[in-house]
């Protein structure tokens, strides 16, 4: 397979292994495979031989074929307008980036539940495309205006809350990463 049209199966592998609700270990006893090793194919840092892609694909109850209809493509461009639809049910949640992928941006307009206390694996960053915000990140209050950004590292509780009316927020952070807190 060219370079050009070389699908990033690894998001196919983790998506499979978390609908069966495995770990990385257990897929590593079943293939035979290490964790490290298994972690770099689902990052995308190693690319597996067919073989070792069979011995995953065998763990995971499928085939190598079915991994890699599910692969995203390496080289994705996509525009999302506006004014387009979205299919997230809540009102003034918007997502700026679809399909499953790495990345996960999603636009909040106007009020949101300030009370809702949220907790990711990952990194996340906040910007403030207009009006204002309060966060609180372990136990401090940040107030963000119109341009502002916040970078929480992975672990960081937190909540937030539009302080004007009008206010749109950008969350930028790993995809299927987010968590709320207790």
């Amino acid at each position: 397979m060219a370079d050009k049209e070389t699908l990033r199966v690894g998001s196919a592998v983790r998506r499979r292994r978390r609908a069966l609700a495995l770990t990385l270990a257990a897929v590593a006893e079943r293939s035979g495979l290490s964790v490290p090793f298994l972690s770099q194919i689902e990052n995308e840092r190693a690319r597996p031989s067919l073989r070792s892609l069979d011995r995953v694909a065998v763990a995971l109850d499928t085939t190598a074929a079915e991994l890699f209809a599910a692969a995203d493509s390496a080289r994705v461009v996509d525009v999302v307008r506006a004014e387009e639809p979205d299919d997230l049910p809540d009102v003034g949640i918007r997502s700026l980036v679809r399909g499953h992928h790495q990345l996960r941006a999603v636009e909040f307009t106007g009020e949101q539940e300030g009370d809702r206390e949220y907790q990711h694996r990952n990194d996340e960053l906040m910007y403030v495309a207009d009006g204002a915000a309060e966060v609180e990140a372990e136990g401090r209050a940040y107030r963000l205006e119109k341009g502002d950004t916040l970078y929480l590292s992975g672990g960081v509780r937190h909540r937030w809350r539009a302080t004007l009316p009008g206010t749109r927020l950008l969350v930028v952070a790993l995809g299927g990463h987010v968590e709320a807190g207790p």
